[in-house]
């Protein structure tokens, strides 16, 4: 069964709050936020529409582990997993790079370190919801006497909170990642500008399958019409029948924090999912 979910690209965070009341009133199944170096909090945000809703799951898209310190991270969505009553999902990848912000910032830009950074920063996330009280590796170390001062009271409601993270298709590095993930958001590299196509989604669910992770969530990002549902069905129907088990709706370009944007992605969310 596949479930649906959006974006929301921007606007305040009482703008946001607002279209993730609407969204769950119009039958979506997630509200997912971006993690801007500068902008709204993703994680109190969420925290927000979690005291907000009942039902639909929430999540970033996505979070760049690398540029944030994975305890407290591991914190932030343990905290909403709790709010929301096992609602949680944290979409995770290397960021992209900001010509600006990371360099002033002193934070690391080189890809092959982000992603021994990303590998490190999942397992670290994953032992603080157990509840272990080691944790070595080349970049993040924690060791303490007492389980207590590592878990702080924090509980998770889902064992385990659903880590999707980004998985280059077809390359075998970034796609080795997503055997240990519970998603995977795929990013495709193709050559020569091609597109993406279903085809090329089936090829990567059927990878993962014969490497036997057959139940894991997989994404697919895309936009559809709020007035054309018929439309809008046979731009996502390929995409479903190739193995997507979340389509993301999307809106991305423009002003992503103006008037007219936040009009545009109002009325696609009251138009409700194309199922």
């Amino acid at each position: 069964m596949t479930s649906y979910g959006f974006i929301l690209p921007g606007g305040s965070a009482s703008q946001q709050l607002e279209q993730a009341v609407l969204a769950e009133q119009a039958g979506w199944d997630g509200i997912f936020v971006w993690e801007a170096a500068y902008g709204v909090d993703a994680w109190g945000l969420l925290s927000a529409v979690a005291a907000s809703t009942s039902r639909i799951r929430l999540g970033t898209m996505l979070t760049p582990l690398p540029w944030r310190r994975p305890w407290k991270l591991a914190s932030q969505v343990a905290t909403l997993d709790d709010l929301s009553g096992g609602r949680a999902v944290v979409g995770l990848g290397l960021g992209a790079i900001d010509p600006a912000l990371p360099s002033a910032s002193g934070e690391v830009t080189d890809r092959r370190q982000r992603a021994a950074m990303l590998d490190e920063g999942i397992d670290l996330m994953r032992a603080l919801w157990r509840g272990d009280n080691v944790y070595e590796g080349e970049h993040y170390r924690i060791q303490t006497g007492a389980a207590e001062v590592v878990t702080g009271g924090l509980k998770t409601t889902q064992n385990p909170i659903p880590i999707w993270t980004v998985g280059a298709w077809p390359r075998p590095k970034s796609m080795n990642r997503i055997l240990r993930c519970d998603g995977v958001i795929p990013e495709y590299h193709l050559g020569e500008g091609r597109e993406a196509t279903p085809s090329d989604l089936r090829e990567l669910v059927a990878w993962l399958a014969e490497r036997g992770r057959t139940g894991l969530d997989v994404v697919h990002e895309g936009q559809t019409p709020a007035d054309d549902r018929s439309a809008a069905l046979a731009m996502v129907t390929p995409w479903v029948e190739a193995g997507a088990t979340w389509w993301l709706e999307s809106r991305w370009g423009g002003d992503q924090h103006g008037e007219e944007k936040m009009r545009e992605v109002m009325t696609r969310i009251e138009a409700g999912p194309p199922r």
